[in-house]
């Protein structure tokens, strides 16, 4: 080319949590049946919707407005339902006109980052949500900054090393809050998420805050929206229905805006992501149109416990299987539909390996894992599919220095379940062995 036409943070932007598919899209033309454990769609793993929400959305697409344009920051009688809900908590009070509608939660994540200024850095967790760490590494041209989560503490945020890190780095203009966390499944208590807001308060920043799972809490645990706590500090929370309804190929989400009128910068920059989904014109129109009928549907409350109930007994049968290996930091799953699994330091090597009887799946995964820059927790993820079909993803494609894996919870079939986190153990124990 006759100029470099690359953006500067190009070489960030990676989703392992879909790149293992191509792997593993291979596999089964090799013949491997193959359990897709690696991303989180209720829908591909076998949840059915319920007739009740098929209807609305069947009676939605039966009305000409759907088929049109919406305003910019959304449909307004929806975004006045969803302020209305906030509203009710009694904290904070908003409008329709704090609440902005996008095409899913990574185009609102992707726009948020890319419209901050280069140099304002956001720090989230370690590890995070892959589409977070990219988005906010490829805007400023440079890798993610991150807190640590401690797997030796419920996955905790370390508030020392989040502190420190925001004292010494001047750049850092936001905090980045998943609540329930994915990819670890823990669910932060409100002590935590205050200090996190009071460290804000102190170093003048704005808060970021996932709350996607944030009514996919169980196991008798319990936190609060960033709504209840914020106060008068300047945040943004991501909220949508891909999750929690579940409609992942809605491509549906918003983001609340509080204390906008508090800091004139940041009214500013929150201006800025308005232009630019004006210039987009707006997100699609009927799942916006959908979110009151089945919000407010009065079978919604049961279908939601009836969802969290299975993700709990999922999360307790997972948590019994893997915690009495050797090895490995387990933690329960109480939020969300994921598991992290960290390995101990030094458990594992470039030499372990697995059986495998296919000899051109053998060639296969020898010829990935032989390539150079393979993690070792990528390499026992590699291994681990070709021998057994299970498909997840390596923990430290999640920004972290920590070797292990995510898996979800999603599978229907109960009897499947614990069969596949019993292959897992047995894997784990056969592989650090080896």
């Amino acid at each position: 080319m006759r100029n470099n036409i690359v953006h500067i943070g190009a070489g960030e932007l990676t989703y392992e949590i879909r790149a293992i598919v191509e792997i593993a899209e291979k596999l089964k033309k090799l013949g491997i049946k193959v359990n897709m454990e690696n991303i989180g769609d209720p829908v591909a793993k076998g949840e059915k919707i319920p007739i009740w929400m098929k209807e609305i959305v069947a009676d939605l697409a039966m009305k000409d407005c759907t088929y049109g344009y919406c305003s910019t920051k959304g449909v307004l009688e929806t975004r006045e339902f969803l302020a209305e809900m906030t509203n009710r908590r009694g904290k904070i009070q908003i409008t329709s006109d704090d609440i902005i509608f996008f095409n899913g939660l990574g185009d609102a994540i992707q726009k948020v980052y890319g419209l901050l200024r280069r140099e304002a850095r956001v720090i989230g967790p370690s590890p995070t949500y892959s589409t977070h760490s990219s988005g906010e590494a490829a805007h400023a041209g440079q890798r993610p900054v991150c807190y640590r989560l401690d797997p030796d503490n419920n996955w905790y945020p370390d508030l020392d090393d989040l502190r420190l890190s925001v004292k010494y780095n001047p750049a850092i203009s936001g905090i980045l809050i998943i609540n329930p966390d994915n990819p670890t499944g823990a669910v932060w208590p409100e002590r935590i998420l205050r200090e996190m807001i009071d460290i804000a308060r102190e170093y003048d920043l704005f808060i970021i805050a996932d709350e996607i799972y944030q009514n996919l809490v169980y196991n008798g645990q319990s936190t609060k929206p960033i709504s209840d706590l914020i106060g008068e500090v300047p945040a943004i929370c991501m909220k949508g229905i891909s999750k929690e309804l579940p409609w992942p190929g809605s491509r549906c989400g918003w983001i609340e805006v509080y204390n906008a009128d508090k800091d004139q910068v940041f009214r500013r920059y929150i201006q800025s992501v308005v232009d630019s989904k004006m210039v987009e014109v707006c997100s699609t129109t009927l799942p916006q149109k959908a979110i009151p009928a089945i919000l407010s549907h009065p079978k919604y409350s049961e279908y939601l416990e009836e969802r969290k109930s299975r993700y709990e007994r999922h999360s307790n049968t997972a948590y019994k299987i893997l915690k009495v290996l050797p090895g490995v930091k387990v933690n329960r799953t109480n939020g969300a539909f994921y598991m992290s699994v960290a390995f101990k330091e030094g458990v594992l090597t470039s030499h372990q390996s697995l059986p495998i009887e296919n000899p051109e799946v053998r060639d296969l995964v020898e010829n990935l894992v032989s390539a150079g820059g393979v993690s070792p927790d990528k390499r026992f993820v590699y291994y681990l599919l070709a021998a057994t079909g299970i498909c997840v993803v390596p923990l430290s494609s999640f920004f972290t220095p920590l070797q292990g894996f995510r898996i979800t919870l999603l599978e229907m079939d109960e009897q499947e379940f614990s069969r596949i986190f019993e292959t897992i153990a047995k894997t784990i124990t056969r592989y650090l062995h080896s």
